[in-house]
């Protein structure tokens, strides 16, 4: 498989817009689906079939109309929806207009005992990307800010050209193709690409989490 570029993600705001728009996906290695809900404190709800039906789920869950969320939550709903799904071994959640992925203070929870690799961004292009091992944060920037990075492995040998690789700017001038880039370097950090057609196979499982 050809090493993903940012140009490889082009189709993503197209074939999903609201996500486009604003979104937070989050990798875990080797922990099941509802382990980590429990690790986002989300409350399990129904599965459904599809990236689609989950952008469908947050909508009448945002406007109210989710019946079986309204069942499962009653007067609690100051929350957010998780979905969900494995992919190769890693378990992939996705927040449509969501965040908790990228928080500081959830993110070590998050990639206790195990590898988390997470990025967002929201409707104003604020953004970050996480890369995470065992209680330790190896890298961490934003996108559209590739050129300032922190974490361990920050500067290390072979990652300025990986992000190059990837499509990042470091030269801090052109920002295009920084929110691709972003799902370019979680896919070689994990080895799971994300296509539609996969994407759209999956199950995921709904969660809800309270909000910080």
């Amino acid at each position: 498989m050809t090493p993903a570029h940012a140009t490889d993600y082009t189709w993503f705001e197209q074939r999903y817009p609201v996500l486009g728009e604003a979104h937070c996906f989050t990798r875990v290695q080797g922990i099941p689906v509802d382990d980590l809900l429990r690790r986002f404190d989300a409350l399990p709800g129904r599965e459904v079939t599809g990236l689609d039906a989950v952008i469908e789920a947050w909508e009448t869950f945002e406007d109210g109309a989710d019946e079986a969320a309204e069942a499962l939550l009653g007067e609690d709903d100051d929350r957010l929806l998780v979905a969900v799904t494995e992919l190769g071994g890693w378990s992939l959640a996705v927040e449509p207009y969501g965040y908790l992925g990228s928080l500081h203070e959830l993110v070590p929870r998050l990639a206790d005992d195990t590898r988390l690799v997470s990025h967002f961004r929201n409707v104003n292009a604020a953004d970050s990307f996480h890369w995470w091992e065992h209680g330790s944060c190896r890298l961490h920037f934003e996108p559209l800010f590739a050129d300032q990075r922190h974490g361990s492995d920050a500067d290390a040998p072979g990652v300025p050209e990986l992000l190059t690789a990837c499509g990042f700017d470091l030269g801090g001038e052109r920002h295009e193709l920084h929110t691709e880039a972003a799902f370019a370097l979680a896919e070689r950090l994990t080895d799971v690409r994300l296509d539609p057609e996969r994407l759209e196979a999956a199950t995921f499982r709904l969660g809800y989490a309270p909000r910080p």
